[in-house]
């Protein structure tokens, strides 16, 4: 008995790809800023009023930013619609030649051709959503793809940002609570990274340790101008 082949696709690349963008950078800046501040202050508490500072902002940017960018993707197919169906309704010789074109990349010659092209052509409607797609490799854009970007981006952003800085909550010294904060955040870098690594295509623990290699970076780098500009100070 044939088995049965099942294809299993991920549907979800949008809300993905808005999780990483906001994640990403929830984990990476907080994380920076905070050792940044660790190096230079003696008080937590600045460095929880700061990293909560920068979460809401980076929040609001990245979320409108996210926003800005499903609204613009909304209004370039909109544009980009309008002047297809104009094509078709006064053109419709050099588009249905368009319509030959595409056909002919996947084999179709002669008779077969000219009754693809047919039925694509009988409908404006039809014709056009052809076109944006074979033409110009556009899909309609989801109407609330802008309001759930920025929200999802948003989100992800408080969601990571808020890792690296519970740590500063704790009754600790502040060397205690940049170790600790540098600990959980590695360690959900490293789990975001292989995440990310199984939508992406790339082996796990490649992607894992170039996360961590990111964010550590970044917050090393925080942390030694921090205290290399406050030995200045004193």
């Amino acid at each position: 008995m044939p088995k049965t082949h099942i294809e299993q696709h991920f549907s979800g690349s949008e809300t993905v790809r808005d999780v990483v963008i906001g994640m990403s950078d929830g984990l990476t800046v907080p994380f920076a800023l905070a050792a940044g501040l660790a190096g230079a202050v003696d008080s937590n508490f600045v460095v929880l009023v700061a990293g909560l500072a920068e979460v809401v902002a980076g929040s609001i940017a990245m979320g409108l930013g996210g926003y800005l960018a499903a609204r613009t993707e909304a209004d370039h197919y909109r544009a980009e619609l309008l002047r297809e169906e104009r094509e078709v309704r006064e053109l419709p010789q050099a588009e249905t030649e368009e319509v030959r074109a595409v056909f002919r990349q996947y084999g179709l010659e002669g008779a077969a051709l000219e009754q693809a092209t047919e039925a694509v052509t009988r409908s404006p409607q039809v014709w056009v959503r052809f076109m944006m797609k074979e033409e110009l490799g556009l899909e309609a854009p989801d109407p609330r793809r802008a309001l759930r970007s920025a929200l999802t981006i948003g989100g992800s952003y408080v969601a990571g940002g808020a890792i690296p800085l519970l740590p500063y909550l704790l009754p600790l010294s502040i060397e205690q609570s940049l170790l600790v904060s540098a600990g959980v955040t590695l360690l959900a870098l490293a789990l975001f990274g292989t995440f990310k690594a199984r939508f992406t295509g790339l082996p796990w623990l490649k992607g894992a340790w170039q996360t961590v290699l990111v964010g550590g970076l970044a917050a090393g780098a925080a942390y030694g101008l921090a205290r290399l500009v406050s030995g200045f100070g004193h």
